[in-house]
């Protein structure tokens, strides 16, 4: 079963990479998870993820990072320790949206000071 942006993206439809790629990530909270992978540490509990992106659900960061992990932007990984854990870290395809995103900020800046 593939997810609505899955289908959307493999379209032939959509031939535009930009409109690809906000179909990707280009929602609030899939931005966000990537923001705090790539400013704040290429390697993030579950837990960790949803206190600093509070106020998102479980359920919601669950599904990002399920998308994420589909798109090969995120990997998982289960830690045995006790309790079992879950990591979750950035991949070096997700590192490579960092100057797409530092160029996102600086266009911010520039454009939108107050």
């Amino acid at each position: 079963m593939k997810y609505e942006w899955e289908k959307q993206v493999g379209d032939k439809h959509y031939t535009c990479p930009i409109h690809k790629t906000a179909l990707l990530i280009g929602d609030r909270w899939t931005l966000f998870i990537l923001r705090e992978f790539i400013y704040n540490g290429e390697r993030q509990g579950f837990n960790q993820l949803l206190r600093v992106l509070e106020p998102i659900s479980s359920r919601t960061l669950s599904l990002k990072l399920k998308k994420l992990e589909a798109c090969k932007l995120v990997e998982r990984k289960i830690v045995q320790e006790r309790p079992i854990q879950v990591q979750y870290s950035i991949t070096k395809k997700g590192k490579a949206l960092k100057k797409a995103l530092d160029s996102l900020g600086r266009w911010y800046k520039k454009h939108h000071r107050e």
